[in-house]
């Protein structure tokens, strides 16, 4: 039988943090360990993420509300680890900042899996990896499918809601955009269809969610960095302040005042 050990490969693990600056500087064991942490959760808000899609597809509405409760958990923790790297200072951070050299988490490509699959397409982004990699063919593959709107979407016409054929069949590969047509069915479901509706309100919590975490991500770089230029070749606060109140799921905003 497996040890604890064993089974969470714990060994492998623990070896995975190698600090790169000399001595090392005590606070890059904390940043290597922090950002770690987040490409876990990413893998595991994909994974959930992947099943809240199968489960409205076989319109399992109660279960697929559970899951998303599950994803909006994962990211209060992942709110809340930005506690955790704002207790390390400017100067602190700038100590072994050098040594990230292009390293970036502008780069991470799992993040980019995940606001593909909410529906954020960006086909530039492929840009950013080597045209083989296993991060190019993940992304490709997530441009192509559908989205969590789209399951949504599938999932209300499943139910007997008047989603516009327009919705339902729409580009996958572009970014979710606002349809005036589609708010009527939208307002049908939150006057009449209490479940339709709660599971709308939950995926208004998770695009409220990862909104949240990008302006205390935003608020932790600058208070960090300031105005300088992130690693990476990135923009730093300044790219990232163009992605604030940016909504996921345009139309569920929309409605708040037609209701």
């Amino acid at each position: 039988m497996p040890t604890y050990g064993d089974y969470l490969k714990l060994d492998e693990l623990l070896a995975l943090q190698h600090p790169l600056s000399r001595a090392p500087e005590h606070d890059e064991m904390l940043f290597i360990v922090i950002h770690q942490v987040y490409e876990l959760w990413f893998k595991e808000i994909l994974h959930e993420i992947d099943y809240l899609q199968e489960l409205l597809s076989r319109n399992q509405g109660i279960r697929a509300g559970h899951t998303l409760k599950r994803v909006l958990t994962i990211l209060k923790v992942m709110v809340a680890q930005l506690d955790i790297l704002e207790t390390m200072t400017p100067l602190e951070f700038l100590s072994f900042r050098d040594r990230l050299e292009s390293g970036s988490g502008f780069q991470s490509a799992q993040f980019r899996e995940l606001e593909f699959v909410l529906g954020w397409k960006q086909p530039g982004a492929l840009e950013r990896y080597p045209a083989e990699s296993p991060a190019t063919r993940r992304l490709k593959a997530r441009l192509a499918a559908p989205t969590l709107w789209d399951a949504f979407l599938r999932h209300l016409a499943m139910n007997g809601i008047a989603v516009p054929a327009e919705d339902l069949e729409r580009d996958v590969t572009r970014k979710v955009e606002g349809s005036p047509g589609l708010r009527t069915a939208l307002i049908e479901v939150y006057r009449h269809h209490p479940a339709l509706a709660e599971l709308s309100e939950r995926l208004v919590d998770l695009d409220e969610g990862l909104m949240e975490w990008r302006y205390r991500h935003v608020k932790m770089v600058q208070r960090t960095i300031g105005t300088r230029r992130g690693t990476g070749g990135s923009a730093g606060a300044e790219y990232l302040t163009t992605t604030l109140n940016q909504p996921l799921f345009p139309d569920l905003w929309a409605i708040r005042t037609e209701l």
